[in-house]
């Protein structure tokens, strides 16, 4: 079977490779791009967001600055519209190596509404997310004790003040850091860019009026700021307040600065966040996790090795004459192997459906992790993540089909055609309808993260015309397949089951079994869930993958020991047991991230709930499919090797 199944994803993994061979050393997104002096740069805005809410809005949904001519979008694939991201057009003008301050980019009159809506936000928390070549804005925070930058989130559209008022970050100071590509020639590469948003009530200078439309109102002075040097926070004197009627004056500065940073490297201080979250946090999760998995290994080697040597060793041996005599009675696992390859009582095809599923879910997360940790998964691409889960997830459905089929026809299953439908539309039928109703609901809300429907044609398609075609597909060879050849012959009769003790139990066997393996990942899980959910940059992908590894052995050596248990015990039902007792590991990730929800600091609506636990939900139910195929393929892989290993009548 494992050969069998190796061959296959081989195949499938060397047309992937086949088809994407072209662009094998180009990343697009990641090619670096030169500028000559006074060569216009674009700065894009995507939407803003909330933590709080996980609602992203739309940025022109707010009374901000319009390019002439409206926005234009500037989303590039299929995984930025799934993740909520909108990027546009911004009305800003940029020149390289040009500097600009006080540039006057336009004014706006707050309507009733416009003031209720941008105090909501306000007070939720939105954040701006602009781009510049491809860099996210990094915030520099100036407070009256200290001063440093943050490199993730965005930068807020405003705050509180002490005196409950509103203010809005009328006036922005973009820091743009350059490297010369050759020395003495005029190509340049940006390599940073920050942010400092100021509040400040302009004034024109003698008291001019602006209507917000003549051109005069762009070239006229401010009192409040100079042309000739960029503002800073301890030159304002009086805030920009959010109210009814209000006139905003939207100014910025540009300020451009040369940097030894290369361009290779330059994203090397956003994912480390300038070292805010220290190395030693993620090397204790892998030392936390080798701790556990050689403390199992410990367990398994000091009780199945000996045992099982003993045992076998004592099945094997010729009986005396005087054994046979007292027609001596044998106990332990040996007396179920007339039972022990017997399928699972209840539900069998619903088994093997939960196995080909998790399947795919484990080849899906495995080789996505792994193209993340060699660096193929650029930061600078957005959306790219989404885009590989979703093309190995299609791929993989050949392997979901073969698996599910094979093992359904060792269970001598008749209705192959509803297991085969089920492997196919089950798991991604019930994820598509949660993202439709998400999607119906947040387009009530107006959210920019409703993604179009053109996109959703999409996703119908890369599941309808290719994932279920390759799961009929991998079903066809699968089916075709001789059964498996057990070591043991199953009886007709199937033998009675003795009465186990509490602690072997199923409720307490599964209980127990997702406590190890939740504890080897759930340091790592926290950074996780930060990327997810806070906009936090994830970039230890290289952990991640050995995490991961660490957690499949846990699940497959903490399997095969309560299965050595259970048949010990001369209980055969290992099938449903195997696959619970690792698939618990979900329960523990789910009740986790009900407690890491808290963080969020969450608000009132509704959306938000509905948006983190569904989804949450949904991540665990993933994980309950694949640490529990896990468990299974495990205890299989065990089962046959000690069977297989003995002499039987």
């Amino acid at each position: 079977f494992f050969k069998d199944l190796g061959a296959m994803l081989s195949a499938v993994f060397l047309a992937f490779a086949a088809l994407s061979s072209a662009q094998a050393f180009y990343l697009p997104g990641v090619d670096p791009k030169t500028f000559p002096p006074n060569a216009p740069v674009e700065m894009k805005v995507n939407t803003i967001t909330s933590m709080h809410t996980q609602l992203p809005l739309d940025y022109y949904s707010q009374p901000f600055c319009v390019p002439d001519g409206g926005p234009k979008s500037a989303s590039e694939n299929l995984g930025e519209f799934l993740t909520g991201s909108k990027i546009q057009s911004s009305p800003y003008h940029i020149y390289m190596l040009l500097e600009n301050f006080c540039q006057v980019l336009c004014q706006r009159t707050l309507s009733s509404d416009q003031a209720k809506e941008l105090k909501n936000i306000i007070e939720q928390e939105y954040h701006n997310h602009w781009i510049i070549d491809n860099l996210p804005s990094a915030m520099i925070v100036n407070s009256d004790n200290l001063m440093y930058t943050e490199y993730a989130g965005g930068f807020p559209i405003g705050f509180v003040g002490v005196d409950k008022q509103h203010y809005l970050f009328n006036h922005v100071k973009l820091l743009i850091e350059y490297h010369q590509v050759v020395p003495g020639e005029e190509g340049y590469r940006i390599v940073g860019f920050y942010v400092e948003p100021i509040s400040v009530k302009h004034h024109y200078v003698n008291g001019w009026e602006w209507d917000g439309v003549s051109v005069e109102g762009r070239s006229r002075p401010l009192e409040t700021c100079s042309n000739s040097q960029w503002l800073s926070s301890d030159q304002v004197e009086e805030p920009q307040t959010v109210r009814e009627g209000e006139k905003i004056l939207f100014t910025y500065d540009v300020i451009w600065t040369e940097s030894d940073t290369k361009w290779a490297s330059r994203w090397d201080i956003y994912l480390s966040m300038d070292n805010r979250v220290p190395a030693r946090i993620h090397w204790f999760s892998i030392i936390n996790s080798l701790l556990i998995i050689f403390f199992l290994s410990a367990i398994v080697g000091m009780i199945l090795v000996k045992n099982l040597k003993r045992d076998i060793s004592n099945y094997n041996r010729v009986m005396t004459d005087e054994e046979k005599a007292e027609e001596r009675d044998e106990s332990g696992w040996k007396l179920v192997h007339a039972d022990v390859f017997r399928p699972p009582y209840t539900n069998p095809m619903l088994f093997c459906v939960f196995v080909g599923t998790g399947t795919q879910l484990m080849m899906m997360v495995g080789i996505t992790i792994a193209f993340a940790s060699i660096g193929f998964l650029s930061p600078a691409k957005r959306g790219s993540m989404m885009m590989m889960i979703l093309i190995m997830y299609v791929l993989n459905g050949a392997t979901a089909g073969y698996v599910s089929s094979r093992l359904y026809k060792s269970f001598r299953g008749r209705a192959w055609q509803r297991c085969t439908i089920l492997t196919a539309v089950a798991f991604p039928g019930v994820a598509f309808c949660f993202f439709l109703f998400c999607n119906i609901v947040l387009s009530i809300y107006h959210s920019s993260a409703a993604v179009p429907f053109l996109q959703i044609l999409s996703v119908m398609a890369l599941w309808c015309c290719v994932s279920i075609p390759l799961v009929f597909f991998g079903a066809f060879f699968g089916y075709k397949k001789e059964m498996w050849e057990y070591p043991c012959i199953t009886s007709t009769i199937p033998r009675e089951i003795k009465p186990l003790p509490w602690y072997l139990q199923s409720h307490s066997v599964i209980a127990m079994g997702g406590v190890l393996p939740f504890g080897a990942a759930y340091v790592e899980l926290f950074f996780i869930l930060s990327s997810i959910w806070m906009e936090q940059f994830y970039y230890v992908f290289g952990v991640c993958f050995l995490v991961c590894i660490i957690l499949a052995i846990t699940c497959g050596e903490l399997s095969i020991l309560f299965c050595y248990f259970q048949l010990c015990a001369e209980d055969y039902r290992w099938h449903w047991r195997s696959f619970l007792t690792c698939g618990s590991t979900a329960v523990y990730v789910f009740a986790y991230s009900c407690v890491w929800f808290n963080l969020l600091e969450p608000s009132n609506l509704l959306i938000t709930y509905l948006l983190y636990f569904g989804y949450m939900g949904l991540i665990s139910f993933g994980i309950f499919l694949v640490t529990g195929t896990i468990g299974f393929m495990s205890c299989f892989w065990f089962t046959n090797i000690i069977y297989s290993s003995i002499k039987v009548d």
